[in-house]
């Protein structure tokens, strides 16, 4: 049985150049290309370029027509270099749809404030008041969504189950949507082979979905601990069924709090979508 269509619409954004992907922009260029006339191409959502890249892109961009790209900023990228990203694409074929970045406690004073805003949660002391602060940054108007990142990098050691699961916990009771970054490669938890070939922990897709969902049955009676359990899971066939189980409405709710996250290999989750029959009438990605 296959996913119901408002669960997989757009959830995937693509982040080809970003690690471990890795792609020069202008062969990312071409590739979101090709996913945009692609039978997929509903699944996929705008292609995530970094602040300073997207001058470059714009060039290569030319007159080819519109092109749907979310500017982002890793944690300590300077506003200035945002806000001179957005000036590049002003009056371009490249519509800028939002900006990622840190969060900061001074991030209404920037220009680009005025635009969706996607705010990568710290670890830390930062953290809960981060969170609270996406919170009342909706509250006062701002369309404005917390960011999360599941996977390793250098300066982030990958976040386990009970980490992830307060995450998701916190944002379900404070009300906030939110993004998640890096890691959710697969559909399954598991540990997959690293860019060096070492097993590395990964979360699931699937996990995820359904640890949202439960989170937002039972927002009083659910616990992190409950959430870790979930996230733990690595019955991708029983998992599958559930989210296939699932009617518009409650797929539609579950994407409103987790909207979409960033993928450097957006065939790679759709691939796997059919080979557990969430998508149907289609061979392989590629």
């Amino acid at each position: 049985m296959p996913a119901p269509p408002p669960l997989v619409t757009g959830l995937i954004h693509d982040a080809a150049v970003f690690p471990p992907g890795n792609a020069p922009l202008d062969r990312a260029l071409a590739e979101h290309g090709e996913h945009r006339r692609a039978w997929y191409a509903d699944l996929v959502g705008p292609l995530l370029v970094p602040a300073s890249g997207v001058a470059e892109l714009v060039d290569l961009v030319g007159e080819g027509g519109e092109l749907a790209v979310v500017v982002v900023a890793r944690p300590g990228v300077p506003p200035e270099e945002i806000t001179a990203a957005l000036r590049a694409a002003d009056g371009s074929t490249v519509t800028v749809h939002g900006v990622e970045a840190g969060w900061s406690e001074d991030w209404r004073d920037h220009p680009f404030a005025s635009v969706p805003l996607v705010l990568e949660i710290p670890r830390g002391p930062d953290r809960d008041r981060a969170m609270t602060d996406v919170r009342d940054g909706r509250a006062e108007g701002y369309d404005v969504q917390a960011k999360f990142r599941t996977g390793a990098t250098p300066t982030w050691p990958w976040p386990n189950e009970d980490e992830l699961a307060r995450f998701i916990t916190d944002a379900v009771q404070l009300g906030i949507p939110f993004k998640l970054t890096g890691g959710l490669h697969h559909l399954v938890r598991a540990d997959h082979a690293g860019s060096d070939g070492t097993p590395d922990p990964q979360h699931g897709l699937l996990e995820v979905l359904v640890a949202v969902d439960t989170a937002l049955s039972d927002t009083l009676g659910v616990s992190p601990e409950d959430l870790a359990a979930i996230l733990a899971d690595r019955d991708g066939e029983r998992l599958a069924k559930v989210v296939a189980g699932w009617d518009d409405g409650r797929a539609d709710r579950v994407r409103a709090t987790f909207t979409a996250y960033g993928c450097c290999g957006v065939t790679d989750p759709i691939d796997e979508m059919i080979d557990h029959d969430l998508l149907e009438g289609h061979g392989q990605s590629a």
